[in-house]
């Protein structure tokens, strides 16, 4: 198939890009969230071709996978046909609800013509989706590979824009969380987190590439997942992937995703700082706990796992 999609998640992209079809990914001269283009930091098939937005009146596209709700009227603008109407189109949600957690209406609701696929099961439970058909498609991750030498005895986590985000993210519950524990965090906008947080036994590592992103993540004892409200990080699952034992705070789909042979998951974050302190003290049984964590996520969001059931609905939407 010929799939019009931009490109909004980068590690989420990264997995559906590899699916063997022909992806047309809009980009323009800025390189906003409008145009980005292909991927600069993550691994991308050549099947992932760049497409200005005056190329896509004459495009042939067989169907749109949109993200965003304004996406619907830029399909149309830039296309000239309707979504859902005139071109098969579905609906990724990548969220959970930012409004009343149980009673926000989706911005496609109202719609039949455009399914709405949720990433997992607790976010199509949460929304309001109204007549919308619904389904769920879970993550698929590129697996970075069983890496976790577990050589540091200091907890890590990804988290972009840990102080804006700080409710969702949970970035105030870190120090209660980790205890006395040290702690690494990566991801985007980190650097003011020590001194919001006063804690200098915190580490912060600017934007790092993927690949060394997950090398240095890998050489830490646990990965903390101290999120409230999150649709469920991928990041939490590469860390399941490179063999990284899971203290999570039992929110959303944490408890589902983590079973008790692969972590440890709690709303109680003493139960929780109990857990990362015995994970660091010993490397053993964080490996050996690792090992069980990188076997779930290799069965629950395997690459072949998540294009099979996309396969499956993107035949059930353009036919």
């Amino acid at each position: 198939m010929r799939i019009l999609i931009w490109h909004v998640h980068g590690s989420w992209t990264t997995a559906f890009v590899r699916g063997g079809h022909r992806y047309l990914v809009p980009v323009n001269a800025e390189r906003d969230a409008w145009g980005r283009g292909r991927a600069r930091t993550f691994p991308w098939p050549d099947d992932a071709v760049e497409v200005a937005p005056e190329q896509l009146r004459d495009a042939d596209i067989d169907v749109a996978v949109l993200q965003r709700p304004s996406e619907v009227e830029l399909v149309e603008r830039w296309t000239g046909r309707r979504p859902g109407a005139d071109l098969p189109a579905v609906y990724v949600e990548h969220d959970t609800p930012r409004g009343p957690a149980a009673a926000t209406r989706h911005p496609l609701a109202d719609r039949t013509d455009i399914p709405i696929v949720h990433v997992t099961p607790f976010n199509e439970a949460m929304w309001d989706c109204g007549r919308a058909p619904t389904t769920v498609v879970e993550h698929g991750i590129v697996d970075p590979g069983h890496r976790c030498t577990a050589e540091l005895p200091r907890a890590g986590v990804v988290i972009n824009e840990p102080v804006r985000r700080a409710r969702i993210a949970g970035t105030d519950l870190l120090p209660r969380i980790t205890g006395g524990t040290p702690l690494d965090v990566f991801g985007m906008g980190v650097r003011d987190l020590p001194g919001w947080l006063g804690d200098d036994r915190v580490r912060v590592h600017e934007d790092l590439p993927q690949r060394d992103l997950h090398a240095e993540l890998a050489r830490r004892r646990v990965y903390v997942h101290p999120y409230r409200w999150t649709s469920l990080g991928l990041s939490l699952l590469e860390a399941m992937q490179l063999g990284m034992p899971v203290v999570a705070f039992g929110a959303t789909e944490a408890a589902r995703a983590v079973p008790p042979e692969a972590g440890v998951v709690s709303t109680r974050p003493d139960v929780l700082a109990d857990a990362v302190a015995k994970f660091v003290a010993d490397p053993d049984l964080a490996r050996e706990t690792g090992a069980a964590a990188r076997r779930t996520a290799l069965r629950e969001h395997s690459l072949g796992r998540f294009h099979a059931a996309w396969d499956r609905l993107l035949e059930e939407v353009r036919g």
